[in-house]
């Protein structure tokens, strides 16, 4: 990777760290993990004991300081196993937590961010309903109040960790309909009336997927995270961190395509002379180059902003499809330059192809991006 402006000696440090860590813990294993469908639960406490989990988080907690080129590495090195399944459920707490840290009770905070950064424990994000996708503001699963409870009825799908997970962060229906009646709830794994159906999926073969169902769960009002009514706006913020790492990731996998795509070049011989001798495929490999660079340009910039206190909210939505659709053409185009072979499962150019889809439609649609960005800039 050429070298940015962006990142100190302490940014590469920790590169290098994360690099030996999936180098030894996920690479050598992301084939069989796909196939068995799962990864072993150790990895969470492997990732946190290099400080992967804690990443952005108060350091009372477990959590390690970080700015936003920080995390850029952490999920870009993770990318670089080309095992997107593994980085969605070993890092599903980046999604599941922020909203724990940023708005729980401090006995909350207390009891449960500890568990979650340590990897004792797994946390999950459940937005998505059956019936309205995206839709948050129309969600349906309610929660009543009763006493010094919640009961909470309704079901969210397409939960990554949803069958492992101890805590799950919860979006539901405390008041009226719209935005404002929405709040979140941190519920138990363990919570009488909450029954898993795992689910098979296009890609993401390692990360366990699932619906969720309750059934009358009981939840302790102390559980709230914010106050009622405020859990919207807890997720609109959660989402730019969830689309800023999920940019950076699906950039560092159209580099994997690209350098695998150059090495395959380099190595097979057809007609006489290697691959990457034929002028077609040279250009086919400067057309990814080029869109590899420019994603990670305008993610890099993108970060700059945020640390300097701005909220480009259009721009990181443009940067979430950038980069969903360069990794959809380096995948697409990585696989042609490999032929058969790329065909084959256990190749990561094979996987990472798999994967593209999830990531194009995850964390906002690539159509809601791009209204969600046109509303930004006023028109």
């Amino acid at each position: 990777m050429t070298k940015s402006p962006f990142y100190t000696a302490e940014h590469e440090a920790f590169r290098d760290v994360v690099r030996r860590f999936v180098d030894k813990e996920i690479a050598p294993f992301a084939s069989a993990w796909d196939e068995a469908g799962e990864f072993p639960r150790a990895l969470y406490a492997k990732a946190a004991d290099i400080g992967l989990l804690g990443l952005g988080f108060p350091g009372e907690f477990g959590g390690v300081a970080a700015d936003q080129f920080m995390k850029i590495v952490s999920s870009q090195e993770l990318a670089r196993a080309g095992a997107g399944g593994v980085s969605a459920s070993l890092m599903s707490h980046s999604i599941g937590a922020p909203p724990i840290a940023r708005a729980a009770r401090p006995e909350v905070k207390a009891r449960v961010l500890p568990e979650i950064l340590s990897g004792r424990k797994i946390s999950a994000l459940a937005i998505t309903e059956p019936s309205g996708g995206s839709d948050v503001a129309n969600l349906r699963t309610k929660a009543v109040r009763d006493g010094d409870h919640y009961v909470v009825s309704g079901e969210k799908t397409f939960i990554t960790s949803g069958m492992r997970a101890d805590y799950i962060t919860v979006a539901v229906r405390t008041g009226g309909p719209g935005p404002a009646g929405v709040s979140l709830l941190l519920i138990p794994g363990d919570t009488p009336g909450l029954t898993r159906t795992k689910l098979n999926k296009m890609g993401w073969w390692a990360s366990d997927t699932a619906t969720l169902h309750f059934d009358g769960c009981r939840v302790p009002v102390e559980n709230l995270i914010g106050e009622e009514g405020q859990g919207f706006k807890l997720i609109m913020h959660n989402f730019n961190s969830e689309r800023m790492g999920m940019a950076a990731s699906c950039t560092a996998f159209a580099r994997v395509c690209l350098d695998d795509a150059i090495a395959y070049a380099k190595e097979r011989q057809t007609f006489g002379k290697p691959l990457a001798q034929h002028q077609v495929i040279r250009h086919k490999l400067v057309d990814m180059a080029q869109r590899v660079a420019a994603s990670q340009a305008m993610l890099e910039m993108l970060a700059w902003r945020l640390e300097q206190g701005d909220n480009p909210v259009a721009e990181i939505c443009m940067m979430k499809n950038q980069a969903t659709q360069t990794m959809a053409y380096c995948a697409s185009e990585a696989v042609q330059i490999f032929g058969g072979a790329g065909f084959m499962r256990g190749v990561r150019v094979e996987r990472i192809y798999r994967e593209v889809k999830v990531n194009a439609i995850g964390g906002g649609t690539e159509e809601i991006m791009k209204d969600l960005a046109s509303r930004q800039m006023g028109l």
